[in-house]
Order: structure tokens, then C-alpha cells, then sequence
């Protein structure tokens, strides 16, 4: 196993065993390395205290202190060092309502997630592994530390993010983790929509997106909101829910979930339009809206599927109305969508259409009201009364246009003003 830890993280652990302090690296990055996947986060645990680890480093920022949490500066990174801490009760079942500081590193783990997220390095020491981490990493499985019910109890985040790393690891959840997230997923009522929306993207960009079915089978969908669960459950026996409140009772997945192929690349408004395509359009909006998305993907994801089942050709006149209707980047977008979703026979369609795209580009026929010969000036000085009268004209010249890109002439377009 290779271990290879950046300078800055090194230098950090290096200066506090200097002044008498126990420093290591811990969770994530130390289960990424050994995987040989690159850490996103460089995180310490230490059994200096917060006051303690400022007087080492010169230039630190107050993160969390309140709960150990001290943020290094070396150079433009900052690296987050926790002090080794027990974790009280945790009365909304999210946050510790306290932490106690203690000078043990088994403690602080002991407190951790899952297994896989448990385990500590330095150089000096190696790998601090008391919960059999490695063994689960091996086994290829998401296990909590100690009592899962404990675990999901203090934090029910953790329900979704058991989830999430098995998407991300390709890993299965063990049994009676699994157990758990089933029987207390109504916790996660005290989840806000902004994590829990965090956790699916992440689920969602995954090398498994197809993962998110579990959110269903384990009953936690009700919980991300209440259109993110009807879209894709129905009752035994009935169609699928009408508007009124349901009970979790007698709901099961409705094996329509679609699947969701990894040829569609992991970007946020194509993974969720691929998750949501079998919604209505607006549907797929209230449940991005509920969970706080933010506009642009909104806006993406509907165009991706309003526009998924139109005829693109074989005629360039219904290939430049698409492209009129929306960035240039984002009807590439709908090309490679539609393209990753379809059978063989369609994808042929499709590379037609991708042929008549760049066509139509190398031409520089006219898609949008910025490249139109005309402009609302123009259309104003030809006695147009200015207003909304401007803006029709304008949209039809465009359309007229669209259909045949020879008329886009100044000349053409005001002897067609009406």
C-alpha cells in the first residue's frame, strides 16, 4: 500500500509531532488513498487542542472551533485540523448538541460513520485501522462503526451518505446498515432539502448512479420530498398517488425508475435530466425546485427533457428551430443525451443530425435573434410601434429565417415587416 501525502499535509502533521502533539490524516482521504483514488479533502485529527494548534501555525482561521475544528493556511490551501473529540447527544439528529475533547484517537474514531471512513495514517505510526476498515475495503462493503442505529440516530444524514458511497465505491451495504437506513429513514425529516440534494447529485455523478433506486426500495423518498417519491411509486393495487399527502404505508417502488446509463457524463443537469426523464416536464422542476437546486440547472434539466422526443430532421429547418431555442452548448448537450439514452437505430439518426449540426454552423445560417440582419431599431424606424409589437415582429422575421436562411438580409427582412 502507497501512501502518498501532499507537502503542505505533511508539513502540518511534521510541525505538530514536533511540538508533542499526535497528528494524522483521517477518513476519506486515508480510505482514497489506499483505493488509489485522488483525495478531494486532506483532513487532520490531532490531539492539540484548537488554541494549541493556532500557537504552532502562523496564519489559521477559526472554521469550527467550537467544535475543534481549525482551518491551516499553507499557501492559498487550507487544511481542516480537528482536535481528537467525543461527540454528545445529538437532539435534532443532526448536529452534537456538544463535543468533549479527549486525548484519545481510538475515541474520536469510534465516533466516525462507517468503517471505511474510520481509519487513520501518518508516516510515523502507518495506518490506524481499529475497526476493520481495510477488511470492509477489501470486502467491497459500507458498514457503520459500532451500532448502526446509533450511527443513524445521532446523524440521519448518514442514511443518504451510505448510499452515496456505495454508488461512489461501487460497494454493497452490509446487512444490517442496510437494515437500519429502512427502519429509520423517517429521520430524515430533519434534513435540510440543500444536504439531502447534495447527497443525490453526488449519488447521481457517480460511476452507479443507478443507486438512487435505493433511496426508493429503503423508503427514504418520501422524506426528499413529496413529488421526488410520487414520480416513481405507486400503491399496491393503484396507479400512481394523486395530490393528497400519502402515508409510507403499502408504498413500493415503482419499478419504472429509469436506468440511468454511465455513458451519460457526469454533469449535473444531464444526470438529473437523465434521473427525471420519464417526469413531465414541470415536474421534474418542482422536485429540483423543492430540493434547491439552483436556476440554471433547473432551466437545463427542463429544456433536456422537453426537448428529448422532438424530431430533430431530417429536414435542417426543425434542426435550426432546436438550436434556436437554446444555448449552443446546451443543445450539444441534448444531442449527447439523446444519444446516450437511444437504441442503435436512433443513435444513427442522431449522427445525421449531429452531420446537418455542423453544417449548419460552417454555413453561419442565423439560430438566434443576435445574428437576425435586423434589429429592433430597424424594425422602429420602418414604423413599427415601439413595444410589445417590436418583439413579435422580431420573433417572426426569425422564424422566417429559420426556415430559409438566404432571407436573412436587412433588405428581405423590412419589405416582410407585415
Amino acid at each position: 500500500m502507497e501512501i502518498k501525502i501532499p507537502a503542505p499535509a505533511e508539513e502540518i502533521l511534521t510541525k505538530l509531532n514536533e511540538n508533542g502533539y499526535e497528528a494524522y490524516l483521517v477518513g476519506g482521504c486515508v480510505r482514497d488513498m489506499i483505493l488509489g483514488r485522488e483525495p478531494g479533502d486532506w483532513d487532520i485529527t490531532t490531539s492539540a487542542l484548537p488554541e494549541q494548534v493556532k500557537q504552532v501555525f502562523r496564519r489559521t482561521v477559526d472554521t469550527g472551533i467550537q467544535h475543534g475544528t481549525v482551518t491551516v493556511m499553507m499557501g492559498d490551501e487550507g487544511y481542516e485540523v480537528t482536535t481528537y473529540r467525543i461527540d454528545g447527544e445529538y437532539a435534532d439528529g443532526r448536529h452534537p448538541d456538544s463535543v468533549t475533547f479527549t486525548p484519545s484517537l481510538t475515541e474520536d474514531l469510534k465516533r466516525r460513520d462507517f468503517t471505511v471512513n474510520a481509519m487513520a495514517y501518518n508516516g510515523n505510526t502507518g495506518l490506524v485501522d481499529e475497526f476493520g476498515g481495510m477488511e470492509d475495503l477489501g470486502r467491497g462493503i459500507i458498514r457503520c462503526v459500532g451500532e448502526p442505529m446509533d450511527r443513524f440516530s445521532e446523524d440521519a444524514l448518514r442514511i443518504l451518505r451510505a448510499i452515496r458511497f456505495s454508488a461512489q465505491l461501487g460497494f454493497t451495504i452490509e446487512g444490517r446498515t442496510y437494515g437500519a437506513i429502512r427502519a429509520i429513514a423517517p429521520n430524515m425529516v430533519h434534513v435540510s432539502k440543500e444536504r439531502i440534494q447534495a447527497e443525490l447529485t453526488k449519488l447521481l455523478l457517480s460511476p452507479h448512479p443507478g443507486h438512487i433506486s435505493m433511496v426508493y426500495e429503503t423508503g427514504i423518498s418520501p422524506y426528499v420530498s413529496e413529488t421526488f417519491h410520487q414520480v416513481y411509486c405507486r400503491k399496491d393495487g393503484g396507479g400512481l398517488e394523486d395530490g393528497q399527502k400519502q402515508e409510507r404505508a403499502g408504498w413500493k417502488p415503482f419499478f419504472g425508475i429509469p436506468s440511468i446509463p454511465v455513458q451519460v457524463p457526469p454533469v449535473r443537469h444531464m444526470r438529473w435530466a437523465a434521473f427525471l426523464r420519464k417526469c413531465m416536464p414541470d415536474e421534474a422542476v418542482k422536485i429540483l425546485k423543492d430540493l434547491k437546486l439552483d436556476n440554471d440547472t433547473i432551466n437545463r434539466v427542463r429544456t433536456l427533457i422537453s426537448w428529448q422526443d422532438y424530431g430533430l430532421g431530417p429536414d435542417k429547418y426543425s434542426i435550426r428551430i432546436a438550436m434556436s431555442r437554446m444555448e449552443p452548448d446546451l443543445f450539444d448537450d441534448l444531442l449527447e443525451f439523446r444519444m446516450c439514452l437511444s437504441e442503435a437505430g436512433a443513435r444513427q439518426d442522431l449522427a445525421h443530425t449531429a452531420l446537418l449540426v455542423d453544417e449548419i454552423r460552417r454555413a453561419g445560417d442565423c439560430i438566434s435573434l443576435k445574428t437576425l440582419a435586423v434589429g429592433g431599431n430597424d424594425i422602429i424606424k420602418a414604423g413599427i410601434r415601439p413595444g410589445r409589437e417590436v418583439g413579435l415582429t422580431l420573433a417572426r422575421l426569425l422564424e422566417m429565417v429559420l426556415e430559409e436562411p438566404a432571407r436573412n438580409t436587412k433588405e428581405y427582412l423590412l419589405q416582410h415587416l407585415v
